[in-house]
């Protein structure tokens, strides 16, 4: 039995995230694509594992998928092969054999996002579907204030829509934030995300930028006396990268 590991590319726009199960169950995700592809080349139904689950609307840069066949396809025809039949917006970078014990969820140590945010005057006819655009720059330095105060281990529970009775304890560890006169970009690297916490924590961010709210705001989400911010918009929001080590 061969273990798989791919990385994947693709623009989430059109899709209902990585997966969708429940009582929102869809087939029309960026994993059911690729598992058709893989069904077709190798004759097998196998699982599919990945390092981040991205919700709907959500691009990737370098998703980490990986799963286990007895097929002795070599490597650079699966790529090949995935690459021929899939959708034109999801596309495998590159495809290794790695030892069994791999899990691309499970072994997963750390994950970044990064949230791209358009400031120009006039909004880009180009960039619209995969960027966000804010009208009136928000103030970096009060952001970055605030973004102080959310590193380090907290419980996000209060940022996130979870509903699941896990540990909601969740390690940031760091954020940065930056721009220029066009684009301004906000990277978050923590151990993982609970549901939509990215998007929670992005879009406080942003008020906070515009004035909306204050820094303090932070500590009275945390305490559960404040509600955060609307979730920004999933077609700025990138998984930039699955870290292992």
């Amino acid at each position: 039995m061969r273990n798989i590991k791919l990385t994947i590319e693709y623009d989430g726009s059109r899709y209902q995230g990585w997966t969708r199960l429940g009582k929102n169950e869809s087939s029309n995700t960026i994993s059911n694509k690729i598992l058709e592809v893989i069904r077709k080349m190798t004759g097998e139904d196998v699982e599919l594992f990945c390092g981040a689950r991205t919700e709907v609307g959500v691009h990737a840069y370098a998703q980490v998928a990986n799963f286990k066949t007895l097929s002795n396809i070599p490597e650079m025809d699966i790529q090949h092969y995935l690459n021929r039949y899939l959708p034109m917006d999801i596309a495998i970078t590159s495809v290794e054999e790695v030892p069994e014990r791999f899990h691309a969820q499970l072994n997963a140590k750390s994950k970044i996002y990064i949230y791209r945010m358009t400031v120009s005057d006039v909004p880009s006819v180009f960039d619209r579907r995969h960027t966000y655009h804010c009208f009136r720059r928000p103030d970096e330095a009060a952001m970055k204030q605030a973004a102080i105060l959310l590193t380090g281990k907290h419980d996000f529970k209060n940022f996130s829509t979870v509903k699941q009775n896990k540990s909601t304890e969740k390690e940031i560890y760091e954020i940065d934030i930056y721009g220029d006169m066009e684009e301004m970009q906000i990277t978050i690297h923590a151990n993982d995300f609970l549901h939509n916490m990215q998007r929670l924590i992005i879009g406080t961010l942003i008020d906070i930028g515009l004035g909306k709210r204050r820094k303090e705001d932070i500590e009275g989400i945390f305490a559960g006396t404040e509600d955060p911010g609307e979730p920004c918009d999933p077609k700025g929001l990138y998984l930039q990268e699955v870290r292992y080590e």
